[in-house]
């Protein structure tokens, strides 16, 4: 694959001798990148050649013959030292005229203010460069790295570096950096390479080219020299150039073919800058303990002479003990220009080097036009670098422009691209049953609970165990083994695996030991997050990945692809000897899950979603509720999810947190309901048509012998809409509860959970029953009942389910939706399985069970008919919800398994009734937009429902949203109705939409 750049600026940087052209054969095939920002000058070629060379030309006959010495020179400095360091570097600036600085160690905001400070110190302005293979992270603290370039060495979508080569040189020039010595376009076919290795794009040359040439065409085309490193080529080296001279023995055919090829090929496409690296070639030049960046056969007749490279030429660091061996760093920087190097890096005894280049222009022994072609070269570079126009860097919004949303989600788009599935035994991966399997983690070597475990929490209950160094002995085997007992598939991850060949990449014996006692009682699943070449060293298990390092987004990626919300995509960039060959890599199906992301992903904006912080909060202060769970997906991406306030107003300890549950009120009718009612449908088990007494022989002979369940389900079967003698006959005359069918103690007798702290009788829930058989219905209007939104009807529908499935509503759904889709947190009573303490309260209720609602359902008719209601009763949380919601967007599909037929949502979730907004079961946007809880841009397509204790959800498949809203807006009084007078479920619901990126719309 080959880059193509722009023709205007391919002719602008090869008449400004910028770069060379090299004749290539034709690629069999061609991408284009789309430019995504503008050059800065957008005149024609020769015009702007015409005046690069006027600017290059006034500033050179200015200078004196020591200031051109000093663009020779780019000095290494930092910004986290003091200010007697910085007056150094000031003198050296003023006193030798310096070309250019290398930032190393420091922060954004304290280089920006240095950068600002040198560049007014200078005569002529400083290229400033970063060794930033990963990004400025890679120097600068509070800046995030990208991966590392063999992580990104397993992408197969070249796209996407060469998006990161754009954001790094966008972050580039907002700092005020105008060269990044990077991408490495070193091949490293020796596992053994003691500094290339993860800095390398991995071992096939083509793909090293493909990807280096992708991170250099996104550098440039933000008018940031990019620089291929480190020429003739590093990667075969089994020493470290920091601290001795590399030899590459290879043959003239093997290093043309091999280590040269991505340095030719670059340079036909563009390249604006060249590292020569400090190794000994003797192929090249056999002189003893030179370093072919001192070889002027190296450097000037191999690559500028037959390779025709016209860009710029810097050596590694002169700071290195590669190139010092046998010379002073005085011979050693004037050999190196004098081999064909322009510019010197970090070089030493900068004063005596410069004397000593002086000398010899003044004794003959260096031609003069030798230093001025160079100076010429590096000023044509600086005014195509935009020098020529200098501007201050603007410290205000520095690192929030740095961290972007763009940015940040970007890095989660290489990781989950990258992450290589290398092993994957019967097709275990990805996991699709959640409801045959039980699960337990080990973490090795990654602290605390990691995002890697966190995310695995998020499809299905695990077992985690964390061991934070390196298990070595058989009492630590034992612990961990009996700590995961009894799981079918058990998950090891491992951490900290430092590159260190002497160490087994601190891989211990007993590390492995486990690993295979562990295959022998269940299937277990390796996840690696660091160098592939830690494989070697690891026992084949039921499924392996190499996840490459440890960063964030990779331990989230990995996770979620093994329970297939994500699709593996990544092939190993190198071989691991004797065990998977280069390009080994299983990809997978995605399952069609709930998986985790960025707005940007998605055409959404963080900035657009973050508003909705400053609303609900002004809520919470006002009052209007204690706290809440919201959450946004779109295209199967959750990328919002925020919790909000406390448990409650009196209880400023109890943060809401993604396990809260809420009493969810009546979105119970469509995320419980409704979906037996789908399931039913579709399976002949029901007919819509037909009369509810069909199926409830008991409603034969009363007022609701003709009520349908499709009446039901529209709300126009005459049932009234509220009931309450459905437990107001439960109380005394005096307002208390009768003892015939209340305690405030369980026992045999008492034993059904009306409220925290009461219990009735069992047969309680059949009195209801026969109460609401009995109830009294509305008056028919010209011969129908026109539309009352009942409770009672559902409470109806619920007893039909009942009878046709012969089974409680919760089992039915637990066993057909709840356990399989991975809804771990929701159900009916939650105080039978969950901690009372993570359940929001809701009312404090003095008109009929004189205590704090916790736990047991606030609705009176649901709590008296047990807590299991086809109107109320269910408790959730927003992940679990959006879990159902997504299913139901994605027409019944979810997790590789269909709930329902692709036809059976949309017959429910269409327009049944246009004057009451209704559809089959399901709640509809109204058309004149108005409405408490639904956005005015939610599409006629959306459907949904809300919840009397303040809770929504809502999907919209026009846009593949759903939106979920949980509160307790009834703590510690039902009577505040503040969150539906001032509409704050709708206007949070409406940020949403407007989030949505115009492109995007």
């Amino acid at each position: 694959m080959k880059i193509l750049f722009g023709r205007a600026v391919v002719g602008l940087l090869v008449s400004a001798g910028l770069i060379g052209v090299f004749g290539v054969s034709k690629p069999e095939r061609k991408i284009k990148y789309k430019r995504e920002s503008s050059l800065r000058r957008d005149t024609p070629p020769s015009r702007a050649v015409f005046v690069e060379n006027q600017w290059a030309d006034s500033v050179f006959s200015k200078l004196t013959v020591e200031q051109k010495i000093g663009q020779l020179f780019m000095i290494a400095t930092y910004s986290d030292r003091n200010e007697t360091y910085y007056r150094y570097v000031d003198q050296l600036i003023q006193n030798y005229h310096i070309g250019g600085l290398i930032f190393f160690k420091g922060g954004p905001s304290r280089q920006a203010k240095l950068t600002n400070r040198y560049q007014t110190k200078s005569t002529v302005p400083l290229m400033i460069g970063i060794d930033g293979e990963w990004g400025l992270g890679m120097r600068l603290d509070s800046v995030d790295d990208f991966p590392k370039q063999m992580t990104l060495g397993a992408i197969q979508d070249n796209r996407y570096v060469y998006r990161m080569g754009l954001e790094i040189g966008r972050q580039c020039q907002r700092l005020g950096i105008t060269v990044n010595f990077a991408p490495v376009a070193d091949i490293n076919s020796n596992p053994r390479n003691p500094v290339i290795g993860l800095r390398s794009f991995g071992e096939d040359r083509d793909n090293v080219t493909d990807k280096a040439a992708a991170y250099m065409k996104g550098l440039q085309h933000q008018h940031v020299i990019a620089t291929a490193k480190h020429f003739p080529g590093h990667g075969d080296t089994d020493t470290d150039s920091h601290y001795t001279l590399p030899v590459l023995s290879h043959s003239s055919d093997r290093l043309t073919e091999t280590d040269l090829y991505p340095f030719r090929k670059l340079i036909a496409d563009s390249l604006t800058g060249i590292i020569t690296g400090h190794l000994y070639v003797p192929v090249l030049d056999n002189t003893p303990l030179l370093a072919s960046s001192l070889s002027e056969k190296v450097v000037t007749d191999l690559l500028k002479k037959q390779m025709g490279f016209q860009g710029l030429v810097f050596t590694d660091a002169m700071n290195m003990q590669g190139v010092s061996r046998g010379r002073t760093a005085v011979e050693a920087n004037v050999k190196a220009l004098l081999a064909g190097n322009d510019i010197l890096l970090y070089p030493e005894s900068v004063a005596e080097s410069i004397k000593r280049i002086k000398d010899g222009l003044l004794k003959g022994t260096i031609a003069p036009e030798v230093i001025d072609e160079k100076v010429r070269k590096i000023l044509r570079a600086k005014y195509w670098l935009g020098l020529n126009r200098l501007q201050q860097i603007l410290p205000s919004t520095l690192n929030a422009d740095l961290q972007t949303s763009t940015f940040r989600a970007l890095t989660r788009d290489l990781c989950e691209q990258a992450v290589t599935l290398v092993h994957n035994e019967n097709h275990l991966l990805p996991i699709a049953a959640l409801d045959t399997c039980t699960f337990a983690s080990i973490a090795i070597g990654g602290g605390g609970i990691n995002l890697f475990q966190q995310t695995l929490s998020r499809y299905a209950p695990f077992k985690h165990v964390v061991y934070a160094e390196k298990p070595t002995t058989n009492d630590e085997i034992e612990s961990l083994l009996a700590q995961t007992a009894g799981a079918k598939v058990v998950i090891v991850s491992l951490h900290d695996t430092r590159r260190n060949f002497n160490r087994p990449f601190t891989i211990t014996p007993a590390t492995i030991d486990l690993l295979n006692r562990l295959q022998q009682k269940a299937r277990v699943i390796v996840s690696l997050f660091g160098t592939p070449y830690a494989l070697k060293q690891l026992p084949i298990t039921s499924a392996v990945i190499c996840a490459y390092e440890n960063l964030p987004d990779l331990e989230i990626a990995a996770a979620q692809q093994i329970f297939g919300a994500l699709p593996f995509k990544g092939k190993l960039p190198v071989s691991i000897e004797g065990m998977y060959n280069i390009g080994t890599g299983y990809e997978t199906k995605a399952l069609h899950r709930l998986f985790l992301g960025l707005p940007e992903q998605v055409g959404m904006s963080s900035a657009g979603l973050s508003k909705i912080d400053t609303l609900v909060e002004r809520s919470i202060q006002a009052h209007i509720f204690p706290g809440c769970q919201v959450l946004v997906s779109r295209k199967g991406r959750v990328v919002f999810q925020k919790n909000y306030g406390t448990l409650s107003y009196d209880s400023y300890n109890e943060k809401v947190t993604n396990e809260t549950l809420y009493d969810v009120a009546s979105v119970t009718k469509v995320a419980a309901t409704l979906q037996a009612v789908m399931y039913l449908q579709e399976q002949n088990a029901i007919d819509l048509k037909q009369k509810a007494a069909h199926y409830l022989p008991e409603l034969i002979g009363t007022n609701k012998a003709n009520i349908t369940v499709e009446d039901l389900l529209l709300h126009r079967s005459g049932l009234v809409a509220f009931y309450p003698k459905l437990w107001e006959r439960t109380k005394t005359g005096g307002g208390g509860l009768m003892t015939e069918y209340y305690s405030s103690l369980k026992d045999s007798v008492y034993s059904m959970q009306i409220a925290p702290k009461l219990f009735s009788k069992s047969m309680l829930k059949d009195s209801v029953w026969k109460w609401v058989v009995q109830s009294p219905m509305r008056k028919e209007v010209n011969g129908k009942y026109s539309f009352v939104y009942s409770d009672l009807g559902i409470l109806m529908v619920q007893k039909v389910i009942e009878r046709i499935t012969n089974q409680p509503l919760d089992e039915f759904l637990s066993q057909n939706f709840y356990e399989p889709l991975g809804m771990m947190e929701t159900g009916f009573k939650p105080l039978e399985r969950f901690p009372e303490s993570q359940i929001a309260p809701t009312e404090s209720d003095f008109s009929y069970r004189n205590q704090l609602l916790r736990g047991t359902v606030h609705d009176q008719m649901a709590a008296v008919y047990g807590g299991v209601a086809g109107h109320a009763g269910l408790f959730s949380c927003a992940y679990d919800l959006a879990i159902l919601m997504q299913m139901n967007l994605q027409k019944g599909l979810y997790g590789d398994r269909r709930y329902f037929q692709e036809e059976t949502l949309p017959f429910f979730a269409k327009m049944a009734d246009n004057a009451n907004h209704r559809g089959l079961g399901w709640d509809k946007a109204p058309a004149n937009g108005e409405s408490n809880y639904v956005a005015a841009s939610a599409s006629p397509l959306s459907f949904g429902h809300s919840g009397f204790t303040g809770t929504m959800v809502w999907v919209d498949p026009k846009e593949e949203l759903v939106f979920i809203f949980l509160s307790n807006r009834v703590n510690p009084n039902a009577e505040n109705t503040e969150i539906n007078r001032k509409k704050i479920r709708r206007r949070v619901h409406e940020l949403v939409y407007q989030a949505i990126l115009s492109n995007e719309k």
